[in-house]
């Protein structure tokens, strides 16, 4: 049996309707993506009051989109792992840290470039 699949500006399409049911669903059920959301619109519009190059600017606000990424494709580990078994185990467990730790890089990340960019100012 083949699957048809979508193919140009009706796959485009549709790969955007996902996306924002994806996004909808993080906005109503996720916290730390709905705090980390708010963190990020609020630095981002301090970084347009900052008297920095476009470059930095740039840097500035892709280091912040990186923690939203990364708290995206931890919370697909999660809820994949959920949906597999809810029961405990090790293995579950760990990829719920590794995730979780994907997430602290990322926002270590984003601290270290605020913190050059502001240091030089």
């Amino acid at each position: 049996m083949t699957i048809q699949k979508h193919k140009g500006f009706k796959r485009i399409y549709l790969a955007f309707i996902n996306s924002l049911q994806g996004f909808n669903w993080l906005i109503k059920n996720e916290a730390a993506f709905q705090q980390e959301l708010v963190f990020i619109v609020v630095l981002s519009v301090i970084s347009f009051l900052l008297p920095v190059s476009l470059l930095m600017h740039l840097l500035l606000i892709v280091s912040l989109l990186f923690v939203l990424l990364v708290e995206v494709i931890n919370t697909a580990i999660e809820v994949t792992i959920d949906r597999i078994s809810t029961e405990h185990h090790p293995l579950s467990g760990l990829a719920k840290d590794l995730g979780s730790l994907a997430v602290f890089i990322s926002l270590t990340i984003a601290i270290a470039t605020w913190g050059v960019v502001l240091w030089q100012l």
